[in-house]
């Protein structure tokens, strides 16, 4: 009897075995190279990628609506750059209230970068340009929003490749096991180990996978998008309201699985938490507001912002 159930247990843990290795992601990170003084990451191909797409897909859709793209592209341009800074330092704070030098703190090349910095910068710096050269920002923005998600999801696919930002260790389905040998991205070398060091898995451990959960909540948001705004009859802003929306509380709770994994951090939260959660009920209040405050989407109005219809079908055109 006892020799059955010892055969039981073992054919049992052997299953549940199995089922963990089968549930378990895991395939070997592609490392970021050093050429010289520089370093090659897929991280930074797919974030300049994530970009392009983007900017294509919005352009396209406010190329529809009637609006100048020649501005937009210059709008695209100082957004770029704004992305650029407000992805490095939005983190600053966090890093000096952690006691970090100022010096250290401002170094644009050094130190933890925020893709939350990175929309905030682009966009404030997008909005510059918008009133600069004459560009109605409402409808703008609206559009913008589809490009905001394109970005993310095209962006993630670097992060994928080379393995950053993991999350706590898991014992859930699909969380990604860390194979002994695998060289994941430099923030993570505290999560690799030898064969000798591994779990009777075989593996160094299993985490979340936070930029491919990530990855997956901003295609969803692409579509919700496009759902709304084709199903809905919004007002302008709450397009780009929603987006704020969404996108800010899926950090806040995506970051929530990266508390003490490296990340900036204020008490509890990591920075980026703190600037999801805010962005997340900014873009609420924001959405409330533009009920009352702005008009419903609709041709004329855009005319009225700047627009240019499209000639109905058939109608005459004059020569030059």
């Amino acid at each position: 009897m006892s020799t059955m159930l010892n055969r039981r247990s073992f054919e049992t843990n052997c299953i549940s075995l199995s089922v963990s290795m089968l549930a378990v992601i895991s395939y070997p990170p592609i490392p970021i190279v050093d050429i010289g003084p520089l370093q090659f990451s897929l991280h930074g191909v797919f974030a300049a990628v994530g970009f392009i797409a983007g900017a294509w897909l919005a352009s396209r859709e406010l190329a529809k609506r009637g609006f100048d793209i020649q501005k937009y592209q210059s709008v695209l341009t100082w957004g770029l750059i704004g992305a650029l800074v407000g992805a490095r330092y939005l983190t600053t704070p966090a890093a000096i209230i952690d006691g970090t030098p100022l010096v250290d703190t401002l170094n644009p090349i050094s130190g933890n970068f925020s893709i939350m910095g990175g929309f905030l910068g682009g966009i404030v710096a997008g909005l510059i340009r918008m009133r600069q050269v004459g560009l109605s920002i409402w409808p703008t923005l609206d559009v913008s929003s589809f490009g905001l998600a394109l970005g993310t999801v095209v962006g993630r696919i670097g992060d994928l490749a080379i393995v950053e930002h993991l999350g706590r260790a898991t014992s859930i389905a699909f969380g990604y096991g860390v194979k002994p040998g695998y060289d994941l991205a430099p923030q993570h070398d505290s999560l690799e180990c030898i064969a000798a060091e591994a779990g009777p898995n075989g593996l160094c451990g299993t985490f979340h996978h936070v930029a491919a959960y990530d990855m997956v909540g901003a295609g969803l948001l692409l579509l919700f998008l496009y759902f709304a705004y084709r199903r809905f009859r919004l007002h302008y802003g709450q397009l780009f309201s929603l987006w704020i929306v969404w996108y800010g509380l899926q950090r806040f709770v995506l970051d929530s699985l990266r508390v003490g994994m490296g990340d900036a951090e204020i008490g509890s939260l990591t920075w980026n938490q703190l600037s999801g959660l805010v962005a997340g009920l900014g873009g609420l209040a924001l959405f409330m507001s533009l009920e009352k405050r702005q008009p419903r989407v609709e041709p004329e109005a855009d005319q009225r912002r700047g627009a240019e219809l499209a000639a109905p079908a058939g109608a005459p055109t004059e020569d030059l």
